[in-house]
């Protein structure tokens, strides 16, 4: 087998394992844009950023601020992240992870794992 066909297979099996894991009952069903929000703040929280609501309203570039904003709301109402406010301003609302969303990422990272084994 060549190693693009190798490489290949590991992605296949990658998008296999997440597959079932977003059909388990503990992990709410997100939307594409949800899922793309939700990774974009990943990204943002494993570099050790605060990402404001402002600013996560604009961290996917294709897609609408308001759109974003809706989709922060279904968000926090699956428990996938909630709001701090700043210590000094309360007007400034951080979106923070919640222990779902570390399990979750957890699982994906596990997925990771497994289908580079395989």
């Amino acid at each position: 087998m060549s190693k693009n066909d190798e490489l290949s297979q590991t992605y296949i099996r990658f998008l296999n394992l997440v597959a079932a894991v977003r059909k388990l009952p503990s992990v709410p069903s997100l939307d594409a844009i949800e899922e793309k929000v939700l990774s974009g703040l990943g990204t943002a929280w494993a570099d050790g950023r605060k990402v404001t609501v402002l600013q996560a309203m604009d961290m996917p570039s294709d897609t609408s601020p308001t759109t974003v904003h809706r989709r922060l709301k279904t968000l926090r109402q699956k428990g996938l992240i909630r709001l701090q406010e700043d210590e000094t301003d309360n007007r400034t609302k951080f979106v923070v992870p919640t222990e779902l969303t570390r399990a979750y990422f957890a699982r994906l990272g596990q997925c990771v794992r497994s289908a580079a084994k395989a």
